[in-house]
């Protein structure tokens, strides 16, 4: 019984996948704000070329 605790205490591998586990999620939240922080920048340059545009057609 004492060599299955010892052996329980020592092994890493549950520790390890854990660690994995965080960082593949603090690599997801990153990339989640950055693509929403670029999408919103992206929408207003369109927009606004898309104004842009427009007023060139009308003035013709």
């Amino acid at each position: 019984m004492k060599n299955v605790i010892s052996r329980f205490a020592k092994d890493e591998s549950g520790a390890t996948a854990i660690e994995y586990g965080l960082i593949a999620g603090l690599i997801s939240i990153t990339i989640i704000g950055v693509v929403t922080a670029v999408g919103t920048n992206l929408n207003s340059l369109f927009t606004t070329i898309s104004s842009t545009l427009a007023g060139v057609g009308s003035a013709s």
